[in-house]
């Protein structure tokens, strides 16, 4: 768009807006051009507006002892015409981020719709390179529209607008923030109260999760009970693996300003990770080991160390309830900050994992899934009623086998199949 554009008036023929401070003399019409005059011009502005330039005649912004060059005449008029509006919002940029000690120029990001290619983004850019051989933005992001249920626009005549102030006293301002955030906002965006009524639910999936870690960890001292990691149990290792690949896959999308990925990625480790995983096969060594045994101050270590990650990760969208998850989360002695806001974003944690370990719990994660699609089945056929009255039998190759010998121990509480039906894993038999 910028290589095609061949040429920009920046004056129109209108009765308001920002004028051109340029002065023509009354006899034979010669432009007044001096740098030391418009810098005087906007002096006044500074003080009084530009409607200043409407208050006052000539004299008021020039020197009394002006003259035209060309016919020496001292009587001049100012200019009729004013800045394309594109102009003024094009300079934007000088007149916002240098002068204000809080910010810097370039500006970090231009937000705006995508029809601002042609628009601000693109006079934004020409003024700049013009004035300074730079961009004045380091990226660009654009949006759609905010459309109803049915994707019409909204308006007054339709009577389908929604306020946000609605929205935010029926169901919170996080759920509203976490609207933006599931939105692929590149694109028109829909919202109605089933819309937001379906977000909820999704809320509390997250809001759930840290409610779960928070109650199990109300006797757990971080600065105390804190377990290394080769005392962790295999499965405790790979949840942690599972957080720091949420870490590294939410940083980069909050870099890249793709919400709706941090917000799918947050929502499945919630889902997925953690309460259909993790969190329901800890939850024996955390209800039935001793309170201060190394297995279940294992598991609060786990838990503790995903909480701070979780709470951490979410903070730029839900800021409240993640300001209410850390104000009831003990801190450890180097992050301890009163508001989540102040802490820095997590970063991955370093374990020592090999590709096999990876690879073997990614063999796991298959298997269980296999098994709980079979016992749903059994459950529609009523065969059984809760999948722990069910006996399963895995018929498995030699790999497999081996797999799931290494990772079950002598304790069904400390085996990767913990708060699974009871089960028997056996290798297939090798035809003649």
């Amino acid at each position: 768009m910028v290589k095609d554009r061949k040429e920009w008036c920046i004056s129109r023929q209108r009765k308001w807006g920002i004028p051109i401070p340029i002065f023509e003399c009354k006899e034979c019409g010669e432009p007044v051009i001096d740098y030391d005059i418009i810098m005087n011009v906007a002096k006044i502005f500074g003080k009084e507006g530009s409607d200043a330039w409407f208050i006052h005649d000539a004299k008021y912004f020039i020197d009394k002892d002006l003259k035209c060059k060309k016919c020496g005449n001292t009587s001049f008029e100012k200019e009729k015409d004013i800045m394309d509006v594109w102009f003024d919002s094009g300079v934007s940029h000088l007149a916002v981020l240098e002068h204000n000690s809080e910010v810097t120029w370039p500006a970090d990001l231009y937000l705006e719709g995508a029809d601002q290619y042609r628009g601000w983004f693109q006079s934004s850019l020409i003024t700049s390179v013009a004035t300074k051989g730079a961009s004045p933005y380091r990226a660009v992001a654009t949006h759609g529209w905010v459309v109803d249920g049915n994707g019409k626009k909204m308006s007054k005549s339709q009577g389908n607008g929604i306020s946000p102030n609605d929205i935010v006293n029926k169901f919170g301002a996080d759920i509203l923030r976490l609207w933006v955030a599931s939105s692929d906002y590149h694109a028109d965006i829909r919202i109605s109260d089933k819309i937001l009524k379906q977000l909820t639910e999704s809320y509390r999936k997250i809001r759930n999760t840290a409610r779960f870690i928070l109650g199990n960890i109300y006797d757990f001292n971080p600065n105390e009970d804190m377990v290394d990691e080769d005392e962790l149990l295999a499965i405790d290792k790979i949840a942690l693996y599972k957080l720091n690949k949420l870490i590294n896959k939410v940083t980069k999308s909050y870099d890249s300003f793709e919400f709706y990925h941090v917000y799918h990625a947050i929502h499945n480790f919630c889902v997925v990770d953690m309460s259909n995983f993790y969190l329901d096969i800890i939850k024996d060594r955390l209800y039935v080991e001793n309170a201060d045994s190394k297995s279940r101050r294992a598991a609060q270590t786990v838990i503790y160390k995903i909480l701070i990650g979780l709470t951490k990760l979410v903070s730029p969208i839900i800021p409240f309830t993640a300001d209410q998850i850390w104000e009831y989360t003990k801190k450890t002695n180097n992050d301890n900050n009163k508001y989540i806001v102040l802490s820095e974003m997590p970063k991955p944690i370093d374990l020592n994992l090999d590709e096999k370990f990876i690879s073997d719990w990614d063999l796991i994660y298959s298997l269980r899934s296999d098994v709980q699609k079979a016992l749903e089945d059994a459950r529609k056929e009523k065969v059984i009623g809760k999948s722990l009255e069910a006996s399963v039998e895995l018929i498995v190759d030699d790999n497999t086998y081996n797999t799931c010998l290494l990772y079950t121990s002598p304790s069904p509480r400390d085996s990767c199949a913990s708060r699974m039906p009871s089960s028997a894993c056996k290798k297939k038999k090798k035809k003649k």
